[in-house]
């Protein structure tokens, strides 16, 4: 058997293509071919599934809406008010300085003897000052004559007028009189009222007619007020 030549140089290999070889025997070009493939399918199947109106109209109710915050603007920063006005300070100049002038000196004056003492004459004797007289005592109060001491020397009942009797007026009337020393009626005047003046008056006139015996005291004769009650009674 021959021998099999051996060189001391061993013979180069073959190159080694740099293309990733997978297990499955794809490349990788041929990989993304094949999901490429897939997400068309998978697209086409989406669309599809999307055409039909009940699967459309549940998806545009399930969308999200997303709303954002926003927070109020600030208010404006109100503008700060202006600073005062600053016055100018006036100076008040110093008031003038008034010029002291020395008074002049006077003139000494002349000597002038004073007059001799005078003599005052003696005060008056005082006057003797009189009292004055005592006031008059006042009246004494009009006197009233008693009832019981009161004594008639003329007394005709007084005249009922018509009037009266036609409007059956009736009453009582007290006259108030002032006899005086002579016993003649000076005064006459209603006391108490009937209410009614025709009865008054007729009553007056009576007793303007009255004679009365004069009213003493002490034994002599006194002047004073008297009443006299007189009735108008239609059944008399």
């Amino acid at each position: 058997m021959p021998a099999v030549p051996v060189s001391a140089t061993p013979s180069p290999l073959p190159p080694l293509s740099r293309r990733p070889v997978r297990s499955d025997g794809l490349s990788r070009a041929q990989l993304r071919g094949v999901v490429a493939a897939i997400a068309a399918i998978h697209l086409g199947a989406g669309w599809a599934i999307l055409q039909v109106p009940a699967v459309r109209e549940a998806v545009v109710q399930a969308a999200p809406i997303f709303v954002d915050l926003i927070a109020p603007p600030a208010p404006p920063t109100p503008p700060a008010p202006p600073p005062p006005p600053v016055r100018p300070v006036t100076r008040t100049p110093p008031p003038p300085t008034p010029l002291v002038t020395a008074a002049p000196s006077p003139a000494p004056a002349a000597f002038v003897a004073p007059p001799p003492p005078v003599e005052l004459p003696p005060p008056p004797a005082p006057v003797a000052v009189e009292a004055p007289p005592a006031p008059p005592a006042p009246p004494a109060p009009p006197k009233q004559i008693p009832a019981s001491a009161v004594r008639y020397l003329k007394a005709e009942p007084p005249e009922y007028p018509r009037a009266s009797k036609r409007l059956k007026e009736a009453g009582s009337v007290v006259v108030r009189v002032w006899i005086d020393e002579g016993g003649l009626p000076q005064s006459v005047q209603v006391g108490k009222s009937s209410g009614y003046p025709r009865l008054d008056e007729a009553a007056i006139d009576a007793v303007r007619r009255f004679r009365f015996e004069p009213y003493t005291e002490n034994g002599r004769p006194s002047a004073g007020w008297a009443l006299i009650p007189l009735n108008f009674d239609m059944e008399k």
